[in-house]
């Protein structure tokens, strides 16, 4: 059989000469910028020629600093392809850790949004590779390249559409090794400095095909003639937006890119005025816009469905847009890692509707191309019997097998990948995730899980979001410290809370100390942070009420 070559550069082809109508609308709060994907091809093309005027050859990273929007998709396809690597940079990232980022991967170039372009500023003197600095936006704030300047003498400033506009719409992709790097991805670094993780040519095309079954371009049914419309909120430069950018081109699905409009009511605005048929967000974001449009009523029967990740999603809010609404909330497990996608929680055909949710809560079956299993404190690996318990560990195509510069061999075990995450997988296959190995609370020998505590918390009508931490205990050496967040207006007492809870948690889980906050930390990628909750609690910043 013939040899086909697996990577960005065909996935570019593809898309932009099968669906050359296809669009990209980038919304900007109060306009929006449509292009087509044979406009974005021919801008990918402008945009791997100025490149190369800059000095950028194969195998030279390439950043981006920016949200999701045509630019960024621009530099998805013409960074990889030109035989750079991209590398995308985690805007909520603190400066130490984005200085630590840059340095690590050697970036050459970094193409920054004019709206967050200023944080580069602080960390450019400690980043001595940089060369230069390409701005998207409008103009270039007065003021920016004297400051620029002043930060690093020598370093070449750029606007992103002057660059474009000076160099020619056509290149001569050249041929690449599929196993060669196209991404870089950085974990988050809660536990240590961020590690960098390279996605290949190969890994990204074989991924990107695992999730074309999620899209369709042309549908048979006339109620949709257009084919699907994906709401893209997972932020580009996290995990590649999930691969969905990849998916969606492959498909000719129209992409709907939120720029820097990640609240409720934008998100509830580009709903009702483009009308998307999926979307993929975090948890946090999903029950934002679910207690927003209690108040704010919004048609959402343009969804096929809508994906979660990133953290578990709780039943309460699965129901809530199922019951309500009518869209399937799936649930997906991954990590930056996996590329990430490793499991979806499709039901099987036939479910009937009581049990949709159920099936939905999980984190899903693996998806073709990967392997789980679950392995214990003995090393041994464990029963898929819904009830044994042991570390996640997968392996594919699409999963690391190292570190950029490090060997870390005990994250590898006989070429499994040691996720952290412990969960269960039931006799369908169906995995739930029971917590991290790091959250989960050891209470007199036994196990709580902090991700199932925090679920049944958020099914209470006054509880908005909450998070659940161990805490020292004199008798049991660790108990459950529950920090709720209420819904305006709402208040409830720890007792209620543990009332509300008999039932649905074993009763020796039931917290007996609870903190109501007005918000809750969270991660660059927006889960609750229980390093800083942590941190909170042990220099005795909360507030502690124990049920009485």
């Amino acid at each position: 059989m013939q040899l086909g070559g697996l990577g960005i550069r065909e996935i570019l082809e593809f898309g932009s000469s099968n669906f050359p109508d296809a669009k990209i609308f980038s919304y900007y709060g109060s306009f929006s910028v449509t292009h087509t994907f044979a406009d974005v091809s021919s801008r990918a093309a402008r945009l791997a020629n100025a490149l190369g005027s800059l000095g950028v050859g194969s195998g030279d990273r390439v950043a981006t600093f920016a949200f999701n929007h045509n630019q960024h998709m621009e530099a998805y396809l013409g960074v990889p392809a030109m035989g750079a690597v991209l590398h995308t940079l985690n805007i909520r990232l603190f400066p130490d850790q984005l200085a630590f980022i840059i340095d690590d991967a050697e970036d050459l170039v970094i193409i920054a949004d004019n709206v967050v372009a200023g944080l580069i500023l602080q960390i450019l003197p400690r980043v001595p590779t940089v060369k230069h600095l390409v701005v998207i936006g409008p103009q270039i704030v007065p003021g920016f390249a004297e400051k620029a300047a002043e930060a690093r003498p020598g370093l070449q400033l750029h606007d992103y559409e002057e660059l474009l506009a000076a160099a020619g719409d056509t290149y001569d992709w050249p041929d690449l090794d599929e196993t060669s790097g196209a991404m870089m991805c950085y974990t988050s670094g809660t536990t240590g400095d961020p590690k960098g993780v390279v996605y290949s040519h190969r890994s990204i095309y074989l991924h990107a095909v695992s999730t074309m079954s999620l899209y369709s371009r042309r549908s048979f049914s006339l109620a949709q003639p257009e084919g699907d419309r994906a709401l893209i909120i997972v932020p580009m430069f996290h995990a590649a937006a999930w691969g969905t950018p990849y998916g969606c081109w492959l498909t000719g699905s129209d992409m709907i890119m939120p720029t820097r409009f990640l609240q409720a009511a934008p998100l509830a605005e580009m709903i009702s005025t483009f009308k998307p048929t999926l979307s993929s967000g975090v948890p946090t974001i999903w029950n934002d816009l679910y207690h927003y449009l209690e108040e704010h009523p919004a048609d959402l029967s343009c969804f096929r469905f809508i994906t979660s990740g990133g953290s578990a999603t709780p039943r309460s809010l699965i129901d809530g847009f199922l019951h309500r609404y009518g869209v399937p909330l799936m649930s997906g497990w991954g990590m930056t890692e996996t590329s990430p996608i490793c499991t979806l929680a499709i039901p099987p055909p036939g479910t009937p509707t009581e049990r949709v949710g159920d099936y939905l809560e999980t984190a899903g079956k693996p998806v073709a191309g990967v392997m789980v299993r679950l392995v214990g404190d003995d090393g041994q690996v464990v029963p898929h019997d819904g009830e044994s318990v042991g570390e996640i560990e997968v392996k594919g195509p699409w999963i690391t097998g190292s570190y950029y510069k490090l060997r870390d061999s005990g994250k590898f075990d006989a070429g499994w990948l040691r996720t952290g995450d412990v969960g269960s997988i039931d006799a369908e296959g169906y995995l739930r995730i029971v917590d991290r190995e790091k959250d989960v609370i050891k209470s007199g020998g036994e196990w709580i899980s902090s991700i199932e505590l925090e679920n049944a918390l958020m099914a209470h009508p006054r509880v908005k979001e909450a998070a659940v931490i161990g805490v020292p205990d004199e008798k049991w050496f660790e108990r459950p410290l529950a920090m709720v967040v209420l819904t305006p207006g709402g208040l409830v007492t720890p007792a209620e809370l543990t009332d509300f809870l008999a039932g649905r948690v074993a009763k020796w889980w039931l917290p007996e100390r609870f903190s109501f906050v007005d918000e809750l930390p969270k991660t660059s990628v927006g889960k609750f942070d229980k390093k800083v909750l942590r941190a909170q609690y042990e220099r005795g910043e909360l507030e502690v009420r124990w049920k009485e």
